[in-house]
């Protein structure tokens, strides 16, 4: 018997009921904060959908909106500009759910009459891999380190590519000395990652850091990392690019602390 699978379109009206990126209690601290921009972002025209089996668990979600919008470290204007695309348990992965959220994007790009799709993608957590839109007609136009890439899949041949905005140690050096941490409610997961972190940082080296919440595009296109939605840094160097549990944080800490005592 084949299940039957259901892609729900996350409105006003139902996101509240709906399993967001995997969390579907709602009291999650970071639950609420993605409602709460959901609530703007929808406005931007952003669309999002859920894929849900039969039992209505969450394996796959994407997320897309107008370039000029985007919450990465990017400039795409004209370009639809896809966030996240990701499906979850092996039993449905590798059965072409990918492809097709994807070119859901594609579609409303094309009804737009916009220049194209533009995504960011790395071979780390967080991000989908640039094989996966490789495959699907997208090629590279911009990299930034350590490992990201810009991709395209183009609807009108001469349009300009979108790029990455760079000047990211600038970008760095403005938070100045000690602990920062960066999350945004663009990414529940953000919001608990970054206060487990703040806990872990004031009890094994003293240390309160200054936490800084990303509340428009705006400030995340300002943002010292492609990535944009979190980040940690201390004294403007760049300890973490991405989310990272305690145990990793640490790791990464004491390589920064142990390079500055030499």
């Amino acid at each position: 018997m084949v299940e039957r699978i259901q892609a729900l379109e996350i409105t006003p009206a139902n996101m509240h009921e709906a399993p967001l990126c995997g969390i579907k209690d709602p009291e999650h601290e970071g639950r609420r904060a993605k409602e709460r921009w959901l609530k703007t972002a929808l406005k931007k025209g952003l669309k999002a959908r859920v894929l849900l089996t039969e039992k209505g668990v969450q394996f796959g979600y994407v997320e897309w909106l107008p370039g000029e919008h985007a919450w990465r470290g990017v400039e795409a204007d004209g370009y639809m500009f896809l966030h996240c695309v990701w499906t979850y348990f092996k039993e449905y992965q590798n059965k072409g759910r990918g492809k097709l959220l994807i070119q859901a994007c594609v579609d409303d790009a094309r009804k737009a009459k916009m220049k194209g799709v533009a995504t960011v993608a790395r071979d780390r957590p967080w991000l989908a891999g640039s094989a996966l839109f490789l495959k699907h007609g997208f090629e590279v136009v911009d990299t930034a380190l350590p490992d990201y890439e810009l991709l395209v899949k183009k609807l009108d041949p001469s349009a300009s590519n979108p790029r990455f905005r760079g000047d990211w140690r600038r970008r760095l050096r403005k938070y100045g000395s000690g602990l920062t941490i960066i999350r945004a409610e663009q990414c529940p997961h953000s919001i608990r990652f970054a206060d487990k972190i703040a806990a872990a940082a004031e009890a094994t080296y003293g240390l309160k850091p200054r936490m800084v919440t990303l509340r428009t595009w705006r400030q995340a296109q300002a943002a010292p990392t492609p990535f944009a939605v979190f980040a940690v840094i201390f004294d403007g160097e760049l300890v973490a690019d991405h989310h990272v549990s305690v145990r990793r944080f640490e790791t990464l800490m004491d390589r920064v602390l142990s390079r500055k005592s030499t």
